[in-house]
C-alpha cells in the first residue's frame, strides 16, 4: 500500500511548517505569529495535511453567528508547491467543511483574490459560487471576490 495523506488538526509546534508553506504560496503572507493567534482562536477548525510525517498544507477557519444563522469561514488554505492539484487541497477542504458541519454551520463563505483564477475554478469545482466582490480587500490594493457554498441538511 502506498503512502497516504491525513488530515489532523494543527498543534501550536506545527506553525514553523505552516509558516513556511503560507511565506512560498502568497505575494502577502501571514506572519507565524497571526498564524500562532488563529490557531489559538479556532483550534478546532485548523487542520494540516501530513505526508510522510511532513506537514504539506493547511486550512484555517473559523465559525460565525449573523444571529440568525451559523456559517464556516476558511481564511487561509495552501498546500506546498509540489503537492499541488493532487487532492490536498480538496482533502482540507472537505475536513473543514466538516467540522463546520458539526458545529451546525449552513454553509461556508471565503475570499479569493480577484486575479487568482485558479483558486476560483478550485472552489467552483468543489461547489462554491461567486456572491460579490469587496473592493480594495488586500494589502496591495487588490479586490476580493466573496464565494460560498451552503450546507445541504
Amino acid at each position: 500500500m502506498g503512502d497516504m495523506i491525513t488530515i489532523r488538526r494543527a498543534k501550536p509546534e506545527d506553525i514553523p511548517a505552516v509558516s513556511e508553506i503560507e511565506r512560498v504560496s502568497f505575494p502577502d503572507p501571514w506572519s507565524e505569529g497571526i498564524l500562532s493567534e488563529t490557531l489559538g482562536y479556532f483550534s478546532k477548525t485548523f487542520f494540516v495535511a501530513i505526508f510522510r510525517r511532513s506537514i504539506i498544507g493547511f486550512i484555517a477557519g473559523g465559525l460565525e453567528d449573523t444571529g440568525e444563522e451559523v456559517y464556516g469561514h476558511i481564511c487561509n488554505l495552501a498546500v506546498a508547491p509540489q503537492f499541488r492539484s493532487r487532492g490536498v487541497g480538496r482533502m482540507l477542504v472537505r475536513r473543514e467543511e466538516h467540522q463546520f458541519a458539526i458545529e451546525l454551520a449552513t454553509g461556508v463563505q471565503l475570499e479569493v483574490r480577484l486575479s487568482n483564477y485558479a483558486a476560483q475554478q478550485f472552489y467552483r469545482k468543489i461547489g462554491y459560487r461567486e456572491v460579490f466582490h469587496i473592493d480594495r480587500y488586500y494589502a496591495n490594493g487588490e479586490d476580493a471576490v466573496v464565494m460560498m457554498k451552503w450546507f445541504r441538511f
